[in-house]
């Protein structure tokens, strides 16, 4: 008798899953947020809507989950480089960081989902969980180090200098209020930091 091997329901429904998060990513980039829809991702993906309501409630959830599957595979710890210049260190990260931005594959799907998070509450929520405050804890944890090295004035509220960094380079790229480049995100940095070593009193 021959053995068959039964058909492997995980790994099918892993293939449906990526396959989803791909068509949800490239169709956000093609016909923007506005117009993406469920039964669009679902003919891209080759799989039936239902399968997709099955597993996510809205066509946010999916791009949400899409933006973020690859990060999340990675399974580490983010940290700021610490080669002990707080500047140089912050600069790098931001500069790498306007590369990404800068790029349409980046783009499209952040956009939409900022657009989503707006509108709704509950995306808002875990558009903050899973992209955003991850991103503020790690300058949030190298600002603090910096601080107990005395790069920084002691009094400084380390999360709120995170915010005065982020801040303004999340709201130049979202309100298209001017590029993000290397000068930019330079000058930024050395501003910021000279008001961390020489606060207000």
């Amino acid at each position: 008798m021959v053995h068959v091997t039964p058909p492997d329901a995980g790994r099918r429904s892993e293939r449906s899953r990526r396959a989803i998060f791909d068509a949800a990513l490239s169709l956000v980039g093609e016909v923007g947020y506005d117009k993406l829809t469920i039964e669009g991702i679902a003919g891209r993906a080759g799989v039936g809507k239902q399968t997709i309501y099955r597993w996510w409630p809205s066509k946010a959830a999916v791009l949400l989950d899409a933006f973020t599957a690859d990060a999340e595979a990675a399974d580490h710890e983010q940290a700021l480089p610490d080669t002990g210049d707080l500047a140089a260190d912050l600069k790098f990260v931001l500069r790498a960081t306007a590369d990404e931005f800068n790029t349409p594959e980046f783009q499209a799907p952040y956009r939409a989902l900022a657009v989503a998070a707006a509108n709704d509450a509950k995306v808002a929520a875990e558009f903050t969980g899973r992209l955003l405050e991850p991103g503020i804890k790690v300058y949030v944890d190298r600002l603090r180090r910096a601080q107990q090295a005395g790069e920084i004035a002691a009094g400084v509220d380390v999360r709120i200098a995170a915010d005065l960094i982020l801040g303004p380079f999340t709201q130049r790229w979202l309100m298209r209020t001017g590029e993000l480049t290397y000068a930019f995100v330079d000058t930024l940095v050395d501003l910021v930091l000279d008001g961390l070593r020489n606060p207000r009193p």
